[in-house]
Protein backbone atom coordinates (compact mmCIF):
# COMPACT_ATOMS: atom_id res chain seq x y z
CA UNK A 1 0.00 0.00 0.00
CA UNK A 2 1.08 3.54 -0.65
CA UNK A 3 0.99 6.51 1.68
CA UNK A 4 -0.54 9.95 1.98
CA UNK A 5 1.10 13.27 1.37
CA UNK A 6 -0.99 16.33 2.19
CA UNK A 7 0.15 19.65 0.74
CA UNK A 8 -1.91 22.77 1.43
CA UNK A 9 -1.84 26.29 0.02
CA UNK A 10 -4.27 29.19 0.22
CA UNK A 11 -5.97 30.30 -3.00
CA UNK A 12 -8.53 33.09 -2.42
CA UNK A 13 -10.13 33.73 -5.80
CA UNK A 14 -13.14 35.31 -7.48
CA UNK A 15 -14.12 35.10 -11.12
CA UNK A 16 -17.12 34.41 -13.34
CA UNK A 17 -17.75 31.72 -15.95
CA UNK A 18 -20.64 29.84 -17.50
CA UNK A 19 -21.89 26.79 -15.63
CA UNK A 20 -20.73 23.68 -17.47
CA UNK A 21 -23.05 21.28 -15.65
CA UNK A 22 -26.62 21.36 -17.00
CA UNK A 23 -29.34 22.15 -14.48
CA UNK A 24 -31.66 19.24 -13.63
CA UNK A 25 -35.24 19.63 -14.92
CA UNK A 26 -36.74 20.77 -11.60
CA UNK A 27 -39.78 23.10 -11.61
CA UNK A 28 -38.67 26.74 -11.28
CA UNK A 29 -41.86 28.51 -10.18
CA UNK A 30 -43.78 25.90 -8.17
CA UNK A 31 -42.34 26.42 -4.67
CA UNK A 32 -42.33 29.69 -2.77
CA UNK A 33 -40.15 30.95 0.06
CA UNK A 34 -41.54 29.22 3.21
CA UNK A 35 -41.02 32.45 5.22
CA UNK A 36 -42.32 35.98 4.74
CA UNK A 37 -38.84 37.52 4.84
CA UNK A 38 -36.10 37.44 2.18
CA UNK A 39 -34.02 34.27 2.09
CA UNK A 40 -30.64 34.54 3.80
CA UNK A 41 -28.84 31.24 4.26
CA UNK A 42 -26.97 30.00 7.29
CA UNK A 43 -26.31 26.71 5.45
CA UNK A 44 -27.04 25.13 2.09
CA UNK A 45 -27.38 21.74 0.43
CA UNK A 46 -24.34 19.46 0.36
CA UNK A 47 -22.35 21.12 3.13
CA UNK A 48 -20.06 18.74 4.95
CA UNK A 49 -21.36 17.92 8.43
CA UNK A 50 -20.15 15.25 10.90
CA UNK A 51 -21.38 11.93 9.50
CA UNK A 52 -23.62 13.40 6.78
CA UNK A 53 -24.14 15.89 3.99
CA UNK A 54 -26.46 18.77 4.85
CA UNK A 55 -29.74 17.80 3.24
CA UNK A 56 -31.45 21.16 2.74
CA UNK A 57 -31.10 24.90 3.25
CA UNK A 58 -31.01 26.64 6.63
CA UNK A 59 -32.95 29.88 6.27
CA UNK A 60 -32.18 32.60 8.81
CA UNK A 61 -35.04 33.92 10.93
CA UNK A 62 -33.27 37.16 11.98
CA UNK A 63 -32.29 35.57 15.28
CA UNK A 64 -35.94 35.22 16.30
CA UNK A 65 -38.36 32.36 16.90
CA UNK A 66 -42.07 32.02 16.10
CA UNK A 67 -42.02 33.50 12.61
CA UNK A 68 -44.86 32.24 10.41
CA UNK A 69 -43.81 29.17 8.40
CA UNK A 70 -45.87 28.68 5.25
CA UNK A 71 -46.49 25.80 2.86
CA UNK A 72 -44.14 26.13 -0.10
CA UNK A 73 -46.81 24.67 -2.41
CA UNK A 74 -50.22 23.02 -2.52
CA UNK A 75 -50.39 19.56 -0.97
CA UNK A 76 -51.16 17.89 2.34
CA UNK A 77 -49.41 17.35 5.68
CA UNK A 78 -48.20 13.78 5.25
CA UNK A 79 -45.99 13.36 8.32
CA UNK A 80 -45.40 14.81 11.78
CA UNK A 81 -42.17 13.86 13.50
CA UNK A 82 -41.08 14.88 16.99
CA UNK A 83 -37.45 14.19 17.87
CA UNK A 84 -35.31 15.32 20.82
CA UNK A 85 -32.38 15.75 18.39
CA UNK A 86 -32.11 15.91 14.62
CA UNK A 87 -34.95 17.93 13.08
CA UNK A 88 -36.73 18.50 16.41
CA UNK A 89 -40.36 19.40 15.63
CA UNK A 90 -40.84 18.70 11.93
CA UNK A 91 -43.62 18.71 9.34
CA UNK A 92 -43.67 17.10 5.89
CA UNK A 93 -45.91 18.19 2.99
CA UNK A 94 -46.49 15.89 0.02
CA UNK A 95 -47.17 17.81 -3.19
CA UNK A 96 -49.01 16.53 -6.29
CA UNK A 97 -46.00 17.26 -8.56
CA UNK A 98 -43.90 14.39 -7.15
CA UNK A 99 -41.99 16.29 -4.46
CA UNK A 100 -42.17 16.45 -0.66
CA UNK A 101 -41.08 19.46 1.41
CA UNK A 102 -39.76 19.28 4.98
CA UNK A 103 -39.89 22.06 7.58
CA UNK A 104 -37.72 21.46 10.65
CA UNK A 105 -36.61 22.90 14.02
CA UNK A 106 -40.13 24.31 14.44
CA UNK A 107 -41.85 25.38 17.63
CA UNK A 108 -45.62 24.84 17.65
CA UNK A 109 -47.62 23.86 14.59
CA UNK A 110 -50.74 25.55 13.27
CA UNK A 111 -53.56 25.15 15.87
CA UNK A 112 -55.46 22.26 14.26
CA UNK A 113 -52.24 20.29 13.68
CA UNK A 114 -51.01 21.07 17.19
CA UNK A 115 -54.26 19.83 18.78
CA UNK A 116 -54.08 16.60 16.77
CA UNK A 117 -50.46 16.05 17.80
CA UNK A 118 -51.17 16.57 21.52
CA UNK A 119 -54.09 14.14 21.38
CA UNK A 120 -51.87 11.48 19.79
CA UNK A 121 -49.04 12.04 22.29
CA UNK A 122 -51.29 11.67 25.32
CA UNK A 123 -53.06 8.62 23.91
CA UNK A 124 -49.71 6.94 23.21
CA UNK A 125 -48.08 8.32 26.40
CA UNK A 126 -45.09 9.24 24.28
CA UNK A 127 -43.62 12.61 23.29
CA UNK A 128 -41.22 11.51 20.50
CA UNK A 129 -43.57 10.16 17.86
CA UNK A 130 -43.56 9.79 14.08
CA UNK A 131 -47.03 9.96 12.50
CA UNK A 132 -48.00 9.36 8.87
CA UNK A 133 -51.18 11.13 7.77
CA UNK A 134 -53.78 10.62 5.07
CA UNK A 135 -54.22 13.18 2.30
CA UNK A 136 -57.69 14.09 3.60
CA UNK A 137 -56.61 15.02 7.14
CA UNK A 138 -54.68 18.27 6.67
CA UNK A 139 -54.76 19.58 3.07
CA UNK A 140 -52.87 22.86 2.63
CA UNK A 141 -52.62 25.59 0.06
CA UNK A 142 -49.47 27.37 -1.09
CA UNK A 143 -48.74 30.17 1.37
CA UNK A 144 -50.95 28.77 4.16
CA UNK A 145 -49.35 28.98 7.61
CA UNK A 146 -48.47 25.54 8.91
CA UNK A 147 -46.21 26.29 11.88
CA UNK A 148 -44.02 28.72 13.79
CA UNK A 149 -40.24 28.76 13.35
CA UNK A 150 -38.07 27.70 16.27
CA UNK A 151 -34.84 26.26 17.55
CA UNK A 152 -35.72 22.65 18.43
CA UNK A 153 -33.80 19.42 17.90
CA UNK A 154 -30.11 19.71 17.06
CA UNK A 155 -30.43 23.36 16.10
CA UNK A 156 -27.90 25.69 17.74
CA UNK A 157 -29.63 28.97 16.79
CA UNK A 158 -33.09 29.97 15.53
CA UNK A 159 -33.61 29.11 11.86
CA UNK A 160 -35.78 27.09 9.49
CA UNK A 161 -34.35 23.94 7.93
CA UNK A 162 -36.14 23.46 4.58
CA UNK A 163 -35.85 20.46 2.25
CA UNK A 164 -37.27 19.43 -1.09
CA UNK A 165 -37.31 15.65 -1.64
CA UNK A 166 -38.19 13.34 -4.46
CA UNK A 167 -41.37 11.75 -3.06
CA UNK A 168 -40.73 8.39 -4.73
CA UNK A 169 -37.07 7.92 -3.77
CA UNK A 170 -37.21 10.11 -0.61
CA UNK A 171 -33.84 11.57 -1.66
CA UNK A 172 -33.25 15.18 -0.64
CA UNK A 173 -32.57 17.44 -3.63
CA UNK A 174 -30.77 20.77 -3.82
CA UNK A 175 -33.50 23.36 -3.02
CA UNK A 176 -31.55 26.18 -4.68
CA UNK A 177 -32.09 24.46 -8.04
CA UNK A 178 -35.88 25.01 -7.77
CA UNK A 179 -35.92 28.73 -8.51
CA UNK A 180 -36.01 30.03 -4.93
CA UNK A 181 -35.21 33.74 -4.83
CA UNK A 182 -31.71 33.84 -3.34
CA UNK A 183 -29.50 36.87 -4.00
CA UNK A 184 -25.90 35.73 -4.44
CA UNK A 185 -23.32 37.57 -6.55
CA UNK A 186 -20.24 36.34 -4.67
CA UNK A 187 -17.98 33.68 -6.19
CA UNK A 188 -16.65 30.81 -4.05
CA UNK A 189 -13.30 31.11 -2.28
CA UNK A 190 -10.85 28.25 -2.85
CA UNK A 191 -9.10 28.38 0.52
CA UNK A 192 -6.79 25.38 0.20
CA UNK A 193 -5.80 22.60 -2.16
CA UNK A 194 -4.39 19.24 -1.07
CA UNK A 195 -2.52 16.52 -2.99
CA UNK A 196 -2.84 12.86 -1.96
CA UNK A 197 -0.54 10.03 -2.93
CA UNK A 198 -1.68 6.45 -2.69
CA UNK A 199 -4.10 5.38 0.04
CA UNK A 200 -5.27 8.39 2.04
CA UNK A 201 -5.92 6.37 5.22
CA UNK A 202 -2.39 5.02 5.53
CA UNK A 203 -0.50 7.38 7.82
CA UNK A 204 2.22 5.37 9.56
CA UNK A 205 5.72 6.11 8.15
CA UNK A 206 4.13 8.54 5.71
CA UNK A 207 6.33 10.12 3.07
CA UNK A 208 6.24 13.90 3.28
CA UNK A 209 7.69 16.40 0.86
CA UNK A 210 8.69 19.91 1.86
CA UNK A 211 8.09 22.27 -1.03
CA UNK A 212 9.26 25.51 0.58
CA UNK A 213 11.73 26.62 3.23
CA UNK A 214 8.97 27.52 5.66
CA UNK A 215 6.89 24.40 5.15
CA UNK A 216 4.32 23.36 2.60
CA UNK A 217 1.98 26.38 2.54
CA UNK A 218 2.01 28.61 -0.52
CA UNK A 219 0.63 32.11 -0.96
CA UNK A 220 -0.62 32.67 -4.50
CA UNK A 221 -0.18 35.94 -6.36
CA UNK A 222 -2.80 37.47 -8.60
CA UNK A 223 -2.26 37.16 -12.34
CA UNK A 224 -5.40 39.10 -13.22
CA UNK A 225 -8.89 39.58 -11.83
CA UNK A 226 -9.92 35.95 -12.26
CA UNK A 227 -6.82 33.74 -12.03
CA UNK A 228 -3.98 33.11 -9.64
CA UNK A 229 -0.54 31.55 -9.88
CA UNK A 230 1.96 30.25 -7.35
CA UNK A 231 5.29 31.92 -6.63
CA UNK A 232 6.99 28.59 -7.26
CA UNK A 233 6.85 27.81 -10.99
CA UNK A 234 6.03 24.09 -10.66
CA UNK A 235 4.98 21.99 -7.66
CA UNK A 236 6.90 18.75 -7.25
CA UNK A 237 4.80 15.90 -5.87
CA UNK A 238 6.05 12.49 -4.70
CA UNK A 239 3.88 10.07 -6.66
CA UNK A 240 2.79 9.32 -10.20
CA UNK A 241 -0.95 9.20 -9.46
CA UNK A 242 -2.12 12.18 -7.41
CA UNK A 243 -5.51 12.86 -5.90
CA UNK A 244 -6.65 16.46 -5.42
CA UNK A 245 -8.82 17.83 -2.61
CA UNK A 246 -10.19 21.32 -2.00
CA UNK A 247 -11.27 23.32 1.01
CA UNK A 248 -13.83 25.84 -0.25
CA UNK A 249 -15.92 28.58 1.36
CA UNK A 250 -18.76 30.35 -0.40
CA UNK A 251 -20.75 33.39 0.73
CA UNK A 252 -23.95 35.12 -0.36
CA UNK A 253 -25.00 38.76 -0.31
CA UNK A 254 -26.11 39.99 3.10
CA UNK A 255 -24.83 37.05 5.15
CA UNK A 256 -21.55 36.27 6.88
CA UNK A 257 -22.22 32.53 7.05
CA UNK A 258 -20.15 30.23 4.88
CA UNK A 259 -21.95 27.86 2.52
CA UNK A 260 -20.69 25.37 -0.05
CA UNK A 261 -20.41 25.10 -3.84
CA UNK A 262 -22.62 23.35 -6.38
CA UNK A 263 -20.03 21.85 -8.76
CA UNK A 264 -16.27 21.30 -8.65
CA UNK A 265 -14.29 20.32 -11.73
CA UNK A 266 -10.71 19.11 -12.02
CA UNK A 267 -8.74 19.48 -15.27
CA UNK A 268 -5.34 18.16 -16.36
CA UNK A 269 -3.93 20.03 -19.36
CA UNK A 270 -7.45 21.39 -19.95
CA UNK A 271 -8.96 17.88 -20.09
CA UNK A 272 -11.71 17.18 -17.55
CA UNK A 273 -10.65 14.49 -15.04
CA UNK A 274 -13.57 14.57 -12.60
CA UNK A 275 -16.62 16.57 -11.59
CA UNK A 276 -18.46 16.70 -8.27
CA UNK A 277 -22.10 17.86 -8.30
CA UNK A 278 -23.89 18.38 -4.97
CA UNK A 279 -27.47 17.26 -5.56
CA UNK A 280 -29.69 14.21 -4.94
CA UNK A 281 -28.00 12.59 -1.91
CA UNK A 282 -30.15 10.03 -0.11
CA UNK A 283 -30.24 9.48 3.63
CA UNK A 284 -29.23 5.88 2.97
CA UNK A 285 -25.94 7.07 1.48
CA UNK A 286 -25.21 10.32 3.29
CA UNK A 287 -22.66 8.74 5.64
CA UNK A 288 -20.36 8.33 2.63
CA UNK A 289 -19.40 11.91 3.48
CA UNK A 290 -16.57 10.13 5.32
CA UNK A 291 -15.33 8.74 2.01
CA UNK A 292 -15.92 11.93 0.05
CA UNK A 293 -14.06 14.17 2.51
CA UNK A 294 -10.61 13.59 4.00
CA UNK A 295 -11.73 12.16 7.35
CA UNK A 296 -8.28 12.33 8.95
CA UNK A 297 -7.87 16.04 8.23
CA UNK A 298 -11.39 16.67 9.54
CA UNK A 299 -10.66 14.82 12.79
CA UNK A 300 -7.20 16.23 13.41
CA UNK A 301 -7.40 19.72 11.93
CA UNK A 302 -11.16 20.46 11.98
CA UNK A 303 -11.33 21.39 8.31
CA UNK A 304 -13.22 19.82 5.43
CA UNK A 305 -10.99 18.81 2.52
CA UNK A 306 -13.35 17.58 -0.22
CA UNK A 307 -11.85 14.98 -2.55
CA UNK A 308 -12.16 15.42 -6.31
CA UNK A 309 -11.19 11.78 -6.75
CA UNK A 310 -13.21 8.74 -5.71
CA UNK A 311 -12.05 6.16 -3.16
CA UNK A 312 -12.72 2.55 -4.18
CA UNK A 313 -15.22 1.99 -1.35
CA UNK A 314 -17.08 5.25 -1.94
CA UNK A 315 -20.58 4.37 -3.23
CA UNK A 316 -21.68 7.95 -3.97
CA UNK A 317 -21.84 7.11 -7.65
CA UNK A 318 -24.22 9.97 -8.52
CA UNK A 319 -21.96 12.57 -6.93
CA UNK A 320 -19.04 12.06 -9.31
CA UNK A 321 -19.27 12.36 -13.09
CA UNK A 322 -16.71 12.35 -15.89
CA UNK A 323 -14.20 10.40 -13.82
CA UNK A 324 -11.06 9.40 -15.67
CA UNK A 325 -9.80 5.80 -15.65
CA UNK A 326 -7.97 6.48 -12.35
CA UNK A 327 -11.19 7.47 -10.53
CA UNK A 328 -10.21 11.11 -10.75
CA UNK A 329 -6.54 10.79 -9.80
CA UNK A 330 -4.07 12.61 -12.05
CA UNK A 331 -1.54 10.60 -14.05
CA UNK A 332 1.88 12.31 -13.86
CA UNK A 333 3.99 9.25 -14.65
CA UNK A 334 5.67 10.83 -17.66
CA UNK A 335 7.60 13.09 -15.23
CA UNK A 336 6.66 16.17 -17.29
CA UNK A 337 5.06 19.32 -15.86
CA UNK A 338 1.27 19.37 -16.32
CA UNK A 339 -1.22 22.16 -15.93
CA UNK A 340 -3.85 21.52 -13.24
CA UNK A 341 -7.02 23.62 -13.07
CA UNK A 342 -9.82 23.60 -10.50
CA UNK A 343 -13.14 25.25 -11.36
CA UNK A 344 -15.65 25.84 -8.56
CA UNK A 345 -19.21 27.03 -9.33
CA UNK A 346 -21.94 27.89 -6.82
CA UNK A 347 -25.71 27.57 -7.11
CA UNK A 348 -26.02 31.01 -8.75
CA UNK A 349 -23.38 30.31 -11.41
CA UNK A 350 -20.64 32.37 -9.73
CA UNK A 351 -17.34 30.70 -10.62
CA UNK A 352 -13.76 30.64 -9.32
CA UNK A 353 -10.72 29.07 -11.01
CA UNK A 354 -7.28 28.11 -9.75
CA UNK A 355 -4.50 26.96 -12.11
CA UNK A 356 -0.94 25.80 -11.49
CA UNK A 357 1.64 23.29 -12.74
CA UNK A 358 2.55 19.98 -11.14
CA UNK A 359 5.25 17.38 -11.88
CA UNK A 360 6.36 14.16 -10.22
CA UNK A 361 9.61 13.71 -8.33
CA UNK A 362 11.09 10.47 -7.00
CA UNK A 363 10.21 9.59 -3.40
CA UNK A 364 11.24 6.79 -1.09
CA UNK A 365 8.43 4.47 -0.06
CA UNK A 366 8.42 3.10 3.48
CA UNK A 367 6.35 -0.05 3.91
CA UNK A 368 4.09 -0.29 6.98
CA UNK A 369 5.14 -2.66 9.74
CA UNK A 370 3.38 -4.62 12.51
CA UNK A 371 -0.10 -4.53 11.04
CA UNK A 372 -2.78 -6.74 9.51
CA UNK A 373 -3.99 -6.01 5.95
CA UNK A 374 -7.74 -5.31 5.69
CA UNK A 375 -9.28 -5.14 2.20
CA UNK A 376 -12.02 -2.57 1.56
CA UNK A 377 -14.19 -4.98 -0.49
CA UNK A 378 -14.01 -8.08 1.70
CA UNK A 379 -15.11 -9.15 5.17
CA UNK A 380 -12.24 -8.70 7.64
CA UNK A 381 -12.11 -10.53 10.97
CA UNK A 382 -9.72 -9.78 13.82
CA UNK A 383 -9.29 -12.20 16.72
CA UNK A 384 -7.31 -11.76 19.91
CA UNK A 385 -7.64 -13.72 23.19
CA UNK A 386 -9.73 -10.83 24.56
CA UNK A 387 -10.96 -9.02 21.44
CA UNK A 388 -12.89 -10.14 18.37
CA UNK A 389 -14.87 -8.41 15.64
CA UNK A 390 -15.71 -8.64 11.93
CA UNK A 391 -16.04 -5.77 9.46
CA UNK A 392 -18.23 -6.60 6.49
CA UNK A 393 -17.38 -5.87 2.86
CA UNK A 394 -19.03 -2.39 2.97
CA UNK A 395 -17.31 -1.05 6.08
CA UNK A 396 -14.06 0.34 4.64
CA UNK A 397 -13.60 2.95 1.93
CA UNK A 398 -10.08 1.81 1.05
CA UNK A 399 -7.59 -0.87 2.06
CA UNK A 400 -5.97 -0.32 5.45
CA UNK A 401 -3.13 -1.88 7.38
CA UNK A 402 -4.92 -2.55 10.69
CA UNK A 403 -2.91 -2.02 13.87
CA UNK A 404 -3.75 -3.15 17.39
CA UNK A 405 -2.32 -2.29 20.81
CA UNK A 406 -3.06 -3.36 24.37
CA UNK A 407 -2.51 -1.31 27.56
CA UNK A 408 -3.18 -2.58 31.11
CA UNK A 409 -5.88 -0.65 33.02
CA UNK A 410 -5.93 -1.59 36.70
CA UNK A 411 -9.11 0.33 37.61
CA UNK A 412 -11.24 -1.35 34.93
CA UNK A 413 -12.47 -4.87 34.21
CA UNK A 414 -10.32 -5.27 31.11
CA UNK A 415 -7.21 -3.90 29.49
CA UNK A 416 -7.53 -0.99 27.08
CA UNK A 417 -7.53 -2.10 23.45
CA UNK A 418 -6.61 0.34 20.69
CA UNK A 419 -8.29 -0.68 17.45
CA UNK A 420 -6.34 1.06 14.69
CA UNK A 421 -6.71 4.89 14.52
CA UNK A 422 -9.79 6.96 15.39
CA UNK A 423 -9.23 9.13 12.31
CA UNK A 424 -9.86 6.22 9.91
CA UNK A 425 -13.64 6.04 9.26
CA UNK A 426 -15.98 3.07 9.33
CA UNK A 427 -19.25 3.18 7.47
CA UNK A 428 -21.70 1.53 9.85
CA UNK A 429 -22.05 -0.30 13.15
CA UNK A 430 -20.38 -3.62 13.90
CA UNK A 431 -20.43 -5.94 16.91
CA UNK A 432 -17.32 -5.64 19.06
CA UNK A 433 -16.73 -8.34 21.67
CA UNK A 434 -14.37 -7.93 24.62
CA UNK A 435 -13.51 -10.39 27.36
CA UNK A 436 -12.78 -9.14 30.91
CA UNK A 437 -9.26 -9.57 32.25
CA UNK A 438 -10.59 -9.98 35.80
CA UNK A 439 -13.82 -11.56 37.07
CA UNK A 440 -16.97 -9.44 37.03
CA UNK A 441 -19.03 -10.06 40.21
CA UNK A 442 -22.31 -11.79 39.51
CA UNK A 443 -24.45 -8.89 40.72
CA UNK A 444 -22.59 -6.48 38.38
CA UNK A 445 -22.80 -8.48 35.17
CA UNK A 446 -25.91 -6.59 34.05
CA UNK A 447 -24.08 -3.29 34.68
CA UNK A 448 -21.10 -3.82 32.36
CA UNK A 449 -20.37 -1.01 29.93
CA UNK A 450 -18.01 -0.76 26.99
CA UNK A 451 -16.02 2.45 27.34
CA UNK A 452 -14.59 4.32 24.34
CA UNK A 453 -12.19 7.18 23.78
CA UNK A 454 -10.64 8.80 20.74
CA UNK A 455 -8.04 10.47 22.97
CA UNK A 456 -10.19 13.60 23.33
CA UNK A 457 -13.68 12.57 24.42
CA UNK A 458 -14.98 9.55 26.29
CA UNK A 459 -18.35 7.80 26.19
CA UNK A 460 -19.85 4.42 26.98
CA UNK A 461 -22.48 1.96 25.84
CA UNK A 462 -24.19 -0.79 27.75
CA UNK A 463 -22.57 -4.15 26.91
CA UNK A 464 -24.56 -7.37 26.68
CA UNK A 465 -23.19 -10.60 28.09
CA UNK A 466 -22.64 -13.33 25.50
CA UNK A 467 -21.32 -16.88 25.69
CA UNK A 468 -18.20 -17.85 27.62
CA UNK A 469 -17.66 -14.54 29.39
CA UNK A 470 -17.59 -12.20 26.39
CA UNK A 471 -19.39 -8.84 26.37
CA UNK A 472 -20.74 -7.30 23.18
CA UNK A 473 -21.71 -3.80 22.06
CA UNK A 474 -22.58 -2.30 18.68
CA UNK A 475 -20.02 0.38 17.75
CA UNK A 476 -18.88 2.13 14.55
CA UNK A 477 -15.57 3.80 15.29
CA UNK A 478 -11.96 2.80 15.54
CA UNK A 479 -10.30 3.95 18.75
CA UNK A 480 -9.65 2.68 22.28
CA UNK A 481 -12.15 0.40 24.09
CA UNK A 482 -12.31 -1.30 27.49
CA UNK A 483 -14.84 -2.82 29.92
CA UNK A 484 -16.07 -1.30 33.17
CA UNK A 485 -19.29 -1.22 35.21
CA UNK A 486 -21.89 1.47 35.75
CA UNK A 487 -24.02 1.47 38.91
CA UNK A 488 -24.71 5.20 39.15
CA UNK A 489 -28.26 6.33 38.30
CA UNK A 490 -29.00 9.58 36.49
CA UNK A 491 -29.07 12.76 38.58
CA UNK A 492 -32.35 14.70 38.48
CA UNK A 493 -32.37 18.35 39.55
CA UNK A 494 -35.65 20.33 39.49
CA UNK A 495 -35.40 23.96 38.38
CA UNK A 496 -38.21 24.99 40.77
CA UNK A 497 -38.17 24.69 44.54
CA UNK A 498 -40.43 22.25 46.34
CA UNK A 499 -43.63 23.97 47.43
CA UNK A 500 -43.24 26.82 44.94
CA UNK A 501 -46.13 28.86 43.58
CA UNK A 502 -45.98 28.36 39.82
CA UNK A 503 -49.09 30.32 38.86
CA UNK A 504 -46.99 32.66 36.67
CA UNK A 505 -44.54 30.03 35.38
CA UNK A 506 -44.67 28.70 31.84
CA UNK A 507 -42.87 25.41 32.43
CA UNK A 508 -41.82 22.76 34.89
CA UNK A 509 -38.17 21.91 34.23
CA UNK A 510 -35.84 19.12 35.37
CA UNK A 511 -32.16 18.81 34.46
CA UNK A 512 -31.17 15.16 34.05
CA UNK A 513 -27.65 13.87 33.46
CA UNK A 514 -25.99 10.47 33.47
CA UNK A 515 -22.29 10.29 34.23
CA UNK A 516 -21.43 7.17 32.21
CA UNK A 517 -23.93 6.26 29.50
CA UNK A 518 -27.08 8.25 28.66
CA UNK A 519 -30.69 8.66 29.71
CA UNK A 520 -32.53 5.84 27.93
CA UNK A 521 -36.09 6.34 29.23
CA UNK A 522 -37.92 9.01 31.19
CA UNK A 523 -41.49 9.77 32.29
CA UNK A 524 -43.38 12.36 34.29
CA UNK A 525 -46.61 12.03 36.23
CA UNK A 526 -48.91 14.77 37.53
CA UNK A 527 -50.96 13.55 40.46
CA UNK A 528 -50.47 10.00 39.19
CA UNK A 529 -51.39 10.74 35.55
CA UNK A 530 -48.89 10.67 32.67
CA UNK A 531 -47.67 14.15 31.71
CA UNK A 532 -46.10 15.28 28.44
CA UNK A 533 -42.42 16.10 29.06
CA UNK A 534 -40.10 17.06 26.20
CA UNK A 535 -36.32 16.60 26.13
CA UNK A 536 -33.86 19.15 24.76
CA UNK A 537 -30.32 18.05 25.63
CA UNK A 538 -30.18 17.58 29.40
CA UNK A 539 -33.28 19.73 29.91
CA UNK A 540 -36.67 17.99 30.35
CA UNK A 541 -39.68 20.28 30.44
CA UNK A 542 -43.47 20.36 30.53
CA UNK A 543 -45.28 23.44 29.18
CA UNK A 544 -48.33 24.21 31.27
CA UNK A 545 -51.61 23.45 29.48
CA UNK A 546 -55.13 22.22 30.24
CA UNK A 547 -53.72 19.06 31.82
CA UNK A 548 -52.60 21.04 34.88
CA UNK A 549 -55.54 22.99 36.41
CA UNK A 550 -55.31 25.44 39.30
CA UNK A 551 -54.62 24.01 42.75
CA UNK A 552 -52.01 21.94 44.58
CA UNK A 553 -50.15 19.28 42.62
CA UNK A 554 -47.35 16.74 42.75
CA UNK A 555 -45.10 15.86 39.82
CA UNK A 556 -43.00 12.69 39.92
CA UNK A 557 -40.24 12.60 37.30
CA UNK A 558 -38.38 9.33 36.63
CA UNK A 559 -35.29 8.59 34.53
CA UNK A 560 -33.32 5.44 33.74
CA UNK A 561 -29.96 4.96 32.01
CA UNK A 562 -28.82 2.29 29.55
CA UNK A 563 -27.90 -0.13 32.33
CA UNK A 564 -31.23 0.07 34.15
CA UNK A 565 -30.01 2.41 36.88
CA UNK A 566 -33.00 4.57 37.79
CA UNK A 567 -33.86 7.56 39.94
CA UNK A 568 -36.81 9.89 40.53
CA UNK A 569 -37.55 13.38 41.78
CA UNK A 570 -40.75 14.70 43.36
CA UNK A 571 -41.87 18.32 43.00
CA UNK A 572 -44.86 19.69 44.91
CA UNK A 573 -46.27 23.04 43.82
CA UNK A 574 -49.38 25.16 43.52
CA UNK A 575 -50.84 26.63 40.39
Amino acid sequence: MRKLALILFSLPLFCHAQRSAPLPPYPQDYFRNPLDIPILLAGNFGECRPGHFHSGVDIKTTGKENLAVRAAGDGYISRIKMDKGGFGHALYITHPNGYTTLYAHLNDFAPAIQRYLRKEQYERKKWDIDISLAASQFPVKKGQQIAFSGNTGSSSAPHLHFEIRNTKTEHPLNPQLFGLNVTDNIAPTIDEVAFYKGNIYETDNKVTVTLAKNGDVYKPVRSNSTTFRLVKDTLRVPDGFIGVGVNVDDYMDGSTNTITFYTAQLFLDDNLQSQVTLDDIGYDETRYINAYADFKTKELQRKWMQCLFKLPGNRLNNLYTDLNTNNGRLDLTDYKPHKVSIVITDNRNNTSTASFYVAIEDATYLAPANCTPFAYNKANTYEDPNVTFTLDERQLYDDICFSFARTPKADAYSDQYRLHHFYVPLHHYFDLQLKPTKPVPFDLRSKVVMMYTDGKDQNAKAALSVDQGWYKASVRDFGTYWLDVDTDPPTIIPAQKNGANLSKAKQIVFTVKDATTSVKTYSGYLDGKWLLFEQHGSKFFYNFDEHCPKGSHEVVFKAEDENGNGSESVLRFTR
